[in-house]
């Protein structure tokens, strides 16, 4: 059997390969808790779940941001409600983040 070498560019990446990711089902109410808990601090709910239970935590600032997962149909629709074609993604993602900044300001 022939053994490889990972190339030096992922030898970064194979600790991370190698870490389990563990789920919790747990009350809505802790959850909402810890979730509540990890912004007020600036951490990610997993990070805060590491602090909790004493293991390190990644020290590196993330870059802030909020995710959402759009389907093909998400775009057509919303593609119509801003007048634009559903492969303007990147217009799209402008009206997206117009919109949500004015909802915030909205409150």
């Amino acid at each position: 059997m022939v053994s490889r070498k990972i190339p030096e560019k992922w030898q970064s990446s194979v600790k991370a390969a190698k870490a389990t990711q563990v789920a919790f089902d747990m009350d809505e109410k802790i959850q909402l808790d810890i979730r509540k808990e990890a912004l007020e601090v600036g951490l990610s709910p997993s990070d805060k779940i590491r602090d909790i239970l004493g293991l390190p935590v990644n020290k590196k600032p993330k870059r802030p941001r909020l995710t959402v997962s759009l389907s093909a149909e998400d775009y057509v629709a919303l593609g119509k409600k801003y007048q634009l074609a559903p492969e303007q993604q990147l217009e799209i993602k402008k009206k997206l983040m117009d919109d949500l900044i004015h909802y915030v300001n909205q409150k």
